[in-house]
């Protein structure tokens, strides 16, 4: 395949795939101080919904993983964009009390599903697109969009809000799920993407007694732990403690996923240049686990913090830190797949990465009712210092050894 110009535009499109993914699943997060005023859900009932979403991501991540390896990037992505578009439309239509709580829940796991697709689909395009020295990178500009989106949504659906309810986001942003689908039925295709040697014969599951599976789980899941709390809770964090109301949360909100687009580049950019410096696939870059593990102790001291722009800074820096557990976890365990099953790996990183929020943030979202911030960020700080104990132990000596 000769590589030109063109062999970025399928993560380009990807990008915009994970930006549209992450408007929608951000949505309940930014709105969520009218929402819940609205609704009358708790802080736990409110953690609740997000883990339902968290679930079905979580199933969604492996399964859409190894059927896009098994059916093709264009007709798994078209399929899925369109299940999460409907999903997000239908948020609209959710009732108050406990109807708006069952509501929320299956447009929300409806929602996880569908998204599942995202990050294998990223992660499989930048491997079939690219050449290896640029596939760190590759992977950075189709997961950037997520960050991306993450800045843009409260610049984008507060207003909407503001004008005509937090309802007609929901509708604005499904719609645009829809206008994606012709895009990516251009794209995905020669000469932007190269079409599989050979279909598989048949569908590769997960094996969980494998060590590089596990190897995966601590050095994404854990890792990049602090993208769920951070993502979810900074806006009633921002209520709560300092008072901002939701009209001035758009202000500020749009700062830790900056810190997370930066990541990725950066992080991209770093991880090429030191995986080609590990010229068998029995080296493993430690070194940057154990800095990113450094990297991320601030986040425990955020309660300290009396400004709230402070606190952003903060935040800013640990969602930096929390793109480059992702994209050096995604990079190792590439060396220690084949590469026809690389849409598992990013499914698996990302859905095991989903069931550890949904088994924590309802606890989390309990410890913020009770105001106890203190012990909610020192736990969040701490799961990455476990993450990459066990990925230094698991991943001994062979990174590829099973």
């Amino acid at each position: 395949m000769q590589y030109s110009t063109r062999m970025w535009a399928a993560s380009i499109v990807m990008m915009v795939c994970s930006w549209l993914s992450y408007v929608d699943r951000q949505i309940l997060a930014t709105l969520s101080v009218v929402i819940l005023a609205d609704t009358g859900l708790s802080t736990e009932r409110y953690t609740e919904v997000v883990s339902a979403f968290s679930i079905a991501y979580m199933i969604g991540n492996p399964l859409w993983g190894s059927l896009l390896d098994y059916i093709g990037l264009r007709k798994g992505m078209l399929a899925a964009v369109a299940i999460w578009s409907a999903a997000s439309l239908s948020h609209s239509f959710v009732g108050q009390g406990t109807a708006a709580f069952l509501g929320l829940a299956a447009a929300r796991a409806l929602l996880g599903f569908g998204e599942g697709a995202t990050f294998p689909g990223g992660f499989r395009t930048a491997m079939d697109s690219l050449p290896p020295n640029r596939q760190a990178r590759g992977i950075a500009i189709s997961y950037s969009g997520g960050s991306l989106g993450a800045i843009v949504t409260p610049f984008l659906v507060i207003p909407i809000a503001g004008l005509f309810g937090w309802r007609a986001a929901f509708l604005v942003t499904g719609t645009l799920g829809f206008a994606w689908l012709a895009l990516w039925a251009k794209v995905a295709r020669p000469p932007y993407l190269r079409l599989p040697e050979r279909k598989p014969v048949k569908i590769v599951w997960p094996n969980f007694f494998e060590r590089r599976f596990w190897a995966l789980v601590c050095g994404y899941s854990l890792g990049a732990f602090a993208l769920g709390p951070i993502l979810y809770l900074s806006s009633l964090y921002l209520n709560r403690v300092f008072g901002v109301s939701q009209d001035n949360l758009k202000y500020y909100l749009w700062v830790p996923p900056a810190g997370w687009e930066a990541g990725y580049f950066f992080w991209g950019w770093a991880t090429d240049k030191a995986m080609a410096r590990y010229a068998s696939r029995e080296s493993r870059p430690a070194g940057l686990f154990v800095l990113l593990t450094i990297l991320q102790l601030p986040l425990a001291a955020v309660t300290w913090i009396a400004s709230p722009a402070l606190v952003m800074i903060v935040f800013f820096w640990s969602m930096f830190v929390v793109a480059g557990f992702i994209v050096v976890a995604l990079r190792a365990a590439s060396r220690a797949y084949p590469a026809g099953q690389s849409s598992m790996v990013a499914g698996l990183g990302a859905g095991t990465w989903s069931a550890l929020v949904a088994v924590l943030l309802p606890l989390l979202g309990r410890w913020f009712d009770q105001q106890r911030y203190t012990e909610t960020f020192l736990l969040v700080t701490l799961v990455p210092v476990l993450g990459t104990a066990m990925w230094l132990w698991l991943t001994r000596p062979l990174v590829g050894n099973t």
